[in-house]
This record gives C-alpha cells, sequence and structure tokens, in this order.
C-alpha cells in the first residue's frame, strides 16, 4: 500500500509493510542524491567487488521496520545476482529509536571476532524481540552465546569508543549523502527509492543495461 501526501511542498510517501500494521514515512530523495563514500576496504561487504558490476550500499537502523522488511529482500537479490552484486551495510541509527545503537554495537562487538553479519541477520530476525525492550543487553549478550562468542571480549568490545566512532563515521558518511531516513539505498552511487522485490529488480536490472 502506497500513499502520497503534500504537506508544505514536500511528498511525503507512507508504506504499509504487508498487513503488519507498520509504516514508514519517508521524505524526498535526499538533495545530494549521490554516495559521498564509495565502497572501500572500512566497510562490512557481502559480494565481490572485483567482480561486481553492481554495487549497493544500505544506510540502515535495526530497530527500523521497512529495514526489517528489506533485509531479506536485500538477501535474495545478492544470491539472484552473485558475483554481479557487492553489497555493503552502514550504520545510521536513528534517535527515536532508542535500542537501534546498541543494536550496532553489537552487530560491531561480533564483527570483532569474524561474525558481523551472523549478529547482523540475528538482529533484524529478532528485531521484534528486543525493539522495545527497556535494556536489551541482555538480549544481546544472549546472541552473542548463541553465536559461540567470546562473551567477556564481546561486552567489552560493545562499549568501547573505537566501536562507537564506528557508528559516528557511518552516520556522518550518510549525512554527507544527504540521507536522514532509513533505509537509504545507494546503487552505483545513486540513490534509489525500491518499493517491493520486483521494483528493486528492475532497477538493478536497469543499472546494469546502462
Amino acid at each position: 500500500m502506497r500513499i502520497s501526501f503534500i504537506v508544505g511542498g514536500i511528498t511525503l510517501i507512507i508504506l504499509g509493510i504487508l498487513g503488519f500494521g507498520i509504516y514508514k514515512v519517508m521524505q524526498n530523495p535526499p538533495g545530494q542524491a549521490i554516495l559521498s563514500q564509495p565502497i572501500n576496504a572500512s566497510d562490512h561487504i557481502l559480494g565481490n567487488p572485483s567482480t561486481a558490476k553492481i554495487s549497493l550500499v544500505e544506510y540502515g537502523d535495526y530497530q527500523c521496520p521497512a529495514c526489517g522488511f528489506f533485509h531479506p529482500i536485500v538477501k535474495q537479490l545478492l544470491q539472484e545476482y552473485g558475483d554481479r552484486m557487492v553489497f555493503a551495510y552502514r550504520h545510521f541509527p536513528l534517535p527515536q529509536h532508542r535500542n537501534a545503537a546498541e543494536a550496532a554495537y553489537a552487530a560491531e562487538a561480533a564483527g570483532k571476532q569474524a561474525q558481523y553479519w551472523e549478529m547482523h541477520d540475528m538482529l533484524f530476525e529478532h528485531q521484534k524481540d528486543w525493539e522495545t525492550a527497556s535494556d536489551p543487553t541482555n538480549i544481546f549478550n544472549g546472541y552473542a552465546e548463541q553465536l559461540g562468542l567470546d562473551l567477556a571480549k564481546f561486552k567489552t568490545d560493545a562499549t568501547s569508543g573505537e566501536v562507537r566512532s564506528r557508528i559516528q563515521a557511518d552516520t556522518q558518511s550518510g549525512k554527507n549523502s544527504g540521507v536522514d531516513s532509513t533505509p537509504s539505498f545507494f546503487l552505483n552511487g545513486a540513490y534509489i527509492r525500491p518499493q517491493s522485490h520486483e521494483h528493486f529488480k528492475q532497477l538493478i536490472e536497469s543499472a546494469l543495461n546502462s
């Protein structure tokens, strides 16, 4: 379901997500509409940059319902396009989501033990279990234990200045690209607004053929 209306000259779009009663309000594309920082060695990456013809960057928030909606879609696209596609996820926790930053810290702490993507998937797949928790720390510690991580190291890394600086750097690079909502996707450096799996594929095919 897509409903558009105009407020003060800005077109707002409300997306209804698969009957879950979750809605996302997004403004027009960022002013720049161009990715300020291309995928680089510091990113968390899926795919092979040396063979990929398509690069996809997502600025996301683990507590964002729309990000949770697109998570399995992105995974499916990665399977469908294989070596032709490389994907990078960058953190952009929104201030209105009280547990989003803590979730990002947990993902980065797991990354310190080479299990970033495993924690990334777990956070999205179990979003409903922790999004409204008054303190999600114990839940995230439980995820770390399920992944077989060194729990003491995980706890230390999750509260480290290095991890916080990483989240801040991702967020700033998003702001430099005009990002102000999540998920924000950049396909080959250009801002896109996919509405579904099929629409996402159309955008990718267009980029492949251009």
